[in-house]
C-alpha cells in the first residue's frame, strides 16, 4: 500500500536548513495497522504530511497503492487525497455551522457524486460509528468522542484504502480514547490500511506494528500487539536505515 525509499525532506530559510526527514524508508502492506511514535520535532508530522500528499519531498521515491506519486501534479495529488486517502485529525476539523450529515457530505460533494449515492454513503458511515440518531446535531452539541466519530464517518463515507490518523485520541479522555481505538480496529479488520501517529503508548500497542521516528529516521519497535488485554507477538516492520 505504501512504500517510501530514502525519503529526504529539508525545510530551508535564508540562513537555516532543517532536515525534517533524513533517508527515511519503510513499507506498509495493505490491511496493516501501523503506529508511529517519537519525540516532538522528530519528523512525525512531516512524515504524515508526505504520506498524505500534503507536502512534497526533496529526494527519494514514494509508491502509494502501486502508483509512483513522486512527480504528480497538484490536481492529480488532490484526486488521490480525495479518493484513496482518509485523514483523521486530533482537532476533528469539523465545520461548526454544519450539522453532522452535512459535515460528512462535504468531501463527497467534491467528488461530484449524485445526491442519492451521497445520502446512502453518509447514512451507512454514521451507522457504522453509532451516530445515526445525531444527523441533525451541530458539532457544538456533541461530546469530543462523538465529534471524532463524525470525523471518522466522514472518512468512511469516502471508502478510502488508506487512513492517516494524526493523534486521533489526543483531545479525548481515556474512556473515549478506547472507544475510538476500538472503532479504528474494526475499520482495520474490514481491510482498510491505517497509519497512526500517536504519543499514547496504549494506543500505539493496539496497532499491528509500532514504528519510532527519531531525527527524521524511522526504526522498528519490536513490541507485541495488545488484543482484548492480552499481548500477542507479531513480526516487526522492516525499515531501512542508513
Amino acid at each position: 500500500m505504501l512504500e517510501m525509499t530514502h525519503i529526504k525532506k529539508i525545510y530551508r530559510t535564508i540562513s537555516i536548513e532543517t532536515h525534517a526527514l533524513e533517508d527515511l524508508s519503510l513499507s506498509v502492506k495493505a490491511g496493516e495497522f501501523v503506529s508511529v511514535t517519537g519525540p516532538s520535532g522528530s519528523g512525525k508530522t512531516t512524515f504524515l504530511n508526505v504520506a498524505g500528499l500534503l507536502d512534497t519531498f526533496d529526494s527519494g521515491s514514494y509508491i502509494l497503492d502501486g502508483k509512483d506519486v513522486s512527480r504528480l501534479s497538484d490536481r492529480e495529488m488532490s484526486q488521490i487525497r480525495n479518493r484513496t486517502i482518509g485523514f483523521v485529525f486530533q482537532s476533528f476539523n469539523l465545520i461548526p455551522d454544519l450539522n453532522v450529515f452535512d459535515n460528512v457530505d462535504v468531501p463527497l460533494r467534491y467528488r461530484g457524486l449524485p445526491a442519492t449515492e451521497r445520502k446512502a454513503r453518509i447514512e451507512n458511515a454514521l451507522s457504522m460509528v453509532g451516530l445515526s440518531a445525531r444527523v441533525r446535531h451541530l458539532p457544538s452539541q456533541l461530546s469530543g468522542g462523538q465529534q471524532q466519530r463524525v470525523a471518522i464517518a466522514r472518512v468512511l463515507a469516502g471508502d478510502p484504502k488508506l487512513i492517516l490518523a494524526d493523534e486521533p485520541t489526543g483531545n479525548l479522555d481515556s474512556a473515549m480514547s478506547r472507544e475510538i481505538m476500538d472503532l479504528l480496529g474494526k475499520i482495520n479488520d474490514n481491510g482498510t490500511t491505517i497509519v497512526m501517529v500517536t504519543h499514547n503508548a496504549e494506543c500505539s500497542e493496539r496497532a499491528h506494528r509500532q514504528l519510532h521516528v527519531f531525527d527524521g529516521r524511522i526504526a522498528d519497535v519490536d513490541r507485541p500487539r495488545v488484543v482484548l488485554g492480552s499481548p500477542v507477538a507479531t513480526p516487526g516492520l522492516t525499515a531501512t536505515l542508513n
